[in-house]
């Protein structure tokens, strides 16, 4: 038996490990054997000197096989699933799911909390009261062949191995590791049985990827260890240089999905996300549905209350979701500091903003408030009057109201010319 910590330190020494060693290590952080700090010890290695292509495979591989992996039957569609990266404001996943659910296909999504400055999703489920996001197997399951899809996250049977290692890099700044986010989406994708899985990789200031070539890298690893797990996959690059939608913090993120499925306020930038997104998959799934059709029918929007009411949520909830979901008890407008044109936004730093009001972690053990955020965001390129709001703050109190207002408006430049157009859907990578 080799030692864990002795191949730490051959990883940390920058040797390739075998798919014995990776596997020792995968099963000591899923049964405990390995202290919290020795897992942070071989993530940091893993960042630092990464993985080459084999051992992202044994990586994914051990991580999906330290649990259950499940299996569909009796579906009259295809078992789809999508993926992101993580951004400011991206509810995607939760407009997504229940468009390809009324188009046809099954959605099981596993998915995550808050990582660094970006929201999860599960998060902002968690928002909406008595949702169940970890219910057992059994349930999700058949909520996913009831109600089309069902978006939870890890439970103790799938990649348990997954939860704790994604857990940890959160408080250990080994976020930013390709090889590691690769081997974490696709060993919880591959535990779900799915038919086929497109990516969004966010790109710009505000996501893991900052740059164009990280962004390929991170598409290109998941695409070909996918490949190599016989999940087809693709891949889209989307621009994350600004909040996508109008509003980020988790029970507005929800209200703002609300607005999105009942056609009471679409902003276009996350509509032509949804709309790739959703093509892609129904591409790979070999579906011929009208995607506008079922977002204009409502018929997205009844996946989306089935799927809440079957997992514990209110039955009502589209039709009184302020009397539902929590609302902070401090709103301020952020006002913009001159006239002009809004040209650029830090949005990471906005991310790190919601995290320091309470919208999410520091620490895996503290506790969101659902209710503090952004809303009324505008988008790069809107025209503003010197006091005019580009933002509002929710926020628990009115100290950190104040503080948040005046660190927004550090965060954005106006200028007297409008930013050149950046389109959101920036590139498709396909095996």
């Amino acid at each position: 038996m080799i030692l864990p910590q002795e191949i730490i330190r051959r990883k940390r020494d920058g040797a390739g490990l075998s798919e014995a060693e990776i596997g020792a290590i995968v099963a000591g952080v899923a049964d405990g054997t390995l202290a919290d700090a020795q897992v942070g010890a071989f993530a940091m290695a893993a960042w630092l000197n990464g993985l080459d292509t084999a051992e992202t495979v044994a990586l994914t591989r051990a991580m999906t096989a330290s649990g259950e992996t499940l299996t569909w039957t009796g579906l009259d569609g295809p078992v789809l699933d999508k993926h992101s990266t993580g951004g400011v404001g991206d509810k995607v996943s939760l407009i997504l799911a229940p468009l390809l659910a009324a188009c046809g296909a099954y959605v099981p999504m596993i998915s995550g909390r808050g990582l660094g400055h970006t929201g999860g999703t599960l998060d902002k489920l968690e928002a909406i009261p008595g949702y169940d996001a970890t219910p057992d197997l059994a349930r999700f399951q058949r909520v996913v062949a009831e109600a089309g899809t069902a978006i939870i996250g890890q439970t103790a049977e799938l990649a348990p191995a997954d939860r704790r290692l994604y857990a940890v890099r959160d408080v250990t700044a080994t976020v930013e590791s390709v090889p590691l986010i690769t081997a974490s989406i696709l060993s919880k994708k591959l535990a779900a049985g799915l038919d086929a899985l497109v990516m969004d990789v966010k790109v710009g200031n505000g996501a893991f990827a900052d740059n164009l070539d990280m962004a390929r890298e991170l598409a290109g690893s998941i695409v070909q260890i996918a490949a190599g797990a016989e999940l087809p996959a693709i891949a889209h690059l989307t621009d994350m240089n600004q909040v996508l939608g109008r509003t980020a913090g988790n029970a507005l993120e929800v209200v703002e999905t609300i607005d999105f499925l009942a056609g009471e306020a679409r902003e276009p930038r996350l509509e032509a996300v949804v709309l790739t997104l959703a093509r892609t998959l129904l591409e790979l799934g070999g579906i011929a549905a009208d995607i506008e059709g079922a977002l204009a029918s409502g018929a997205a929007a009844e996946r989306f209350q089935a799927m809440v009411a079957a997992l514990g949520g209110p039955a009502d909830l589209l039709d009184r979701p302020a009397a539902y979901l929590p609302h902070a008890p401090v709103r301020r407008p952020v006002p913009a500091p001159r006239s002009g044109v809004l040209a650029a936004i830090s949005t990471r730093d906005i991310g790190l903003l919601i995290v320091a009001i309470g919208g999410g972690r520091r620490r895996p053990d503290d506790v969101i408030d659902p209710r503090v955020g952004l809303a009324d965001v505008l988008s790069l390129g809107a025209a503003v009057e010197a006091g005019e709001a580009i933002a509002t703050v929710h926020a628990a109190d009115e100290a950190s109201a104040q503080a948040a207002v005046a660190r927004y408006g550090e965060l954005v430049m106006i200028s007297d010319t409008p930013p050149p157009p950046a389109p959101v859907v920036v590139e498709r990578i396909a095996p």
